[in-house]
């Protein structure tokens, strides 16, 4: 049977527990043409790069799934008829993916990154290598001789 990775973007409005219901139902259509559902990942909501119906948020799922084109088919259909989906993605693979996808390993990189900065130790805050710090008046960190310099509008002579 072929494999496919199937994205689908809900409404930003709808709660997670909504989304939920929609994968179970999309999942019950392609176990009952035939299919199985392999893995499903909730990626959360996250920001949309353009307004798509209004919505400048949507909640992202994946669904890796072993199932007959009739089975897509009919996944897709749904999904264009409910007003709750905004946009699908299918893509049809050689094999499935094992372990999590690309988008839940960089939520896990991102998750230690964010652990890692908040032990700082003695260190103090993070700092953006001296941007917007007042280091004081200029004269103080001039560093050069101290050389007076006298302008006048007259010489004196």
């Amino acid at each position: 049977m072929p494999l496919y990775e199937h994205v689908y973007l809900a409404r930003q409005d709808l709660s997670a527990q909504q989304v939920e219901e929609l994968t179970a139902q999309y999942k019950g259509i392609i176990e009952q043409l035939g299919g199985t559902v392999a893995k499903i990942e909730y990626w959360g909501v996250k920001s949309l790069t353009f307004r798509m119906r209004k919505n400048r948020k949507a909640h992202f799922t994946l669904m890796n799934i072993e199932a007959p084109s009739a089975a897509i088919v009919e996944v897709e259909r749904q999904e264009r008829l409910s007003e709750d989906v905004l946009r699908t993605l299918t893509v049809r693979v050689e094999e499935l993916e094992a372990g999590p996808s690309a988008m839940m390993r960089k939520a896990d990189r991102d998750r230690d990154r964010d652990d890692r900065r908040g032990d700082r130790g003695d260190r103090g805050g993070f700092d953006r290598g001296g941007r917007g710090r007042d280091r004081g008046p200029r004269e103080d960190r001039d560093g050069g001789d101290d050389v007076e310099v006298v302008a006048s509008g007259e010489a004196d002579l």
